[in-house]
């Protein structure tokens, strides 16, 4: 007897299958017919999917925008200097208390593994206790990588290093850094071998923020590369936002794209920030920020949506949605064809998994038994409709539902409910 059997329902690959959940874990997939369990999931022509999974994200600022004030600009630099006068008044508890309000959000849309940078640029510590306290606080049923991020610069904050530390000390899962907010480019490039080195010795994960400008000539994603293969970090190292990429000279990226695949570095691109805070000093053409996300996934390298930010001093709408993500970064990367638009699905699901390292992700026997049913027939129509999701099961618990998405005509001649969906070529 199962637990749980999630049945009938369509798989990524277009598998149809019953999915059989005991305590915490898949036992079984296939035809279940017969079988018993203590509760049923009828999944008919629903897709079935792994969980969402953002890799990128700033829960110690989420749901905080407005205060002190809005960002007029709309930048970046602003938006960084908003977070600099907002950390000094925040409390740990309203920091923790907007974090949960977030996660909530992330549940009910089967985002169920993010990673979250949080700033260390900041003596008390505040925001990385509060961050601590809501890994714990959301352990059974999200699973939170926290990277120690100093926001302000490793070395253009005077105790950001001793604090980065401090950060890891206390039980920080990721080395994270900026260096293109370092006062020179040298400075830049000596953070990310100095944090990569720290990595190293601890057995982390690395996550830069690299290369967030216009700039053509921010190119710390080459020193971010030669660092991960030479301190023997291949597979561990990501670089996010890379935005530069996108001004960058087209003979130098022939080079970099294969230095990025040899080092084993994924990225991380965010399109809905991406696009919004990118180009602001542009007239005409104006540039929209995007990395090469294809040409990058044509080199072999791991490339994965992220969002980033929801209602906070650098972006003003969201919702957790990891679906609006994919949608986005499918447009704005012209990523148009069938098999592009399921390769934007698996962006916010298995690429992202793998990014984390997530072990037991996946449906299979044996993995973790978290999924989400939804309201698609499979992963184009997912995207397209950012489909309700009907149930999502964490750790084998059902801890969330959504009705689906019909509305109700009084058309004369024409049915009274319309569901959108429509079959895939």
């Amino acid at each position: 007897m199962f637990d749980l059997i999630v049945k009938g329902g369509t798989l990524p690959d277009r598998t149809v299958a019953d999915i059989g959940i005991t305590g915490d874990r898949i036992t079984a997939i296939g035809r279940l017919e017969g079988a018993e369990a203590g509760q049923v999931i009828d999944a008919t022509g629903d897709l079935v999917s792994p969980p969402f999974v953002d890799p990128h994200f700033h829960l110690d600022a989420t749901l905080s925008y407005g205060l002190p004030r809005i960002n007029a600009s709309g930048t970046l630099l602003e938006g960084i200097g908003l977070w600099g006068e907002l950390k000094q008044i925040v409390t740990q508890e309203e920091m923790v208390a907007r974090a949960l309000d977030y996660c909530d959000w992330a549940a009910s849309m089967g985002l169920l593994a993010i990673r979250s940078h949080v700033d260390t640029c900041d003596d008390s510590l505040k925001g990385v206790a509060a961050m601590l306290e809501v890994r714990d606080k959301v352990k059974g049923y999200i699973d939170l990588q926290l990277v120690a991020f100093p926001q302000d610069g490793f070395y253009r904050d005077p105790t950001a290093r001793a604090n980065t530390v401090r950060a890891l000390d206390m039980g920080v899962d990721v080395v994270g850094g900026i260096p293109h907010f370092e006062r020179t480019m040298a400075d830049g490039a000596a953070s990310v071998r100095e944090l990569c080195e720290i990595a190293a010795e601890r057995g982390l994960r690395v996550d830069m923020h690299c290369d967030e400008s216009d700039d053509p000539l921010s190119r710390h994603i080459e020193t971010l590369a030669y660092e991960a293969q030479r301190l023997g970090l291949q597979g561990r190292v990501a670089g996010s936002h890379l935005t530069s990429m996108h001004s960058m000279d087209n003979y130098y990226v022939s080079k970099l794209l294969p230095l990025m695949a040899e080092a084993g570095v994924a990225a991380i691109p965010n399109p809905l920030i991406n696009i919004m805070l990118q180009g602001r000093h542009d007239t005409f053409p104006k540039r929209r920020g995007l990395t090469r996300v294809k040409e990058m996934q044509a080199q072999g390298i791991t490339v994965g949506w992220g969002q980033d930010c929801v209602r906070d001093p650098w972006y003003s709408l969201g919702t957790a949605d990891m679906l609006d993500v994919a949608f986005m970064g499918l447009h704005v990367a012209q990523m148009s064809s069938p098999d592009e638009m399921r390769r934007c699905f698996d962006m916010v699901t298995v690429e992202n998994a793998r990014i984390l390292g997530l072990e037991g992700y996946g449906l299979h026997v044996g993995a973790v038994a978290s999924l989400v049913v939804l309201d698609a027939g499979d992963p184009i129509e997912a995207v397209r409709l950012r489909a309700a999701r009907l149930a999502v099961v964490s750790k084998g618990r059902v801890i969330a539902r959504t009705p689906r998405g019909d509305a109700m005509l009084e058309i004369s001649g024409r049915p009274g409910s319309v569901r959108r969906r429509h079959p895939v070529a």
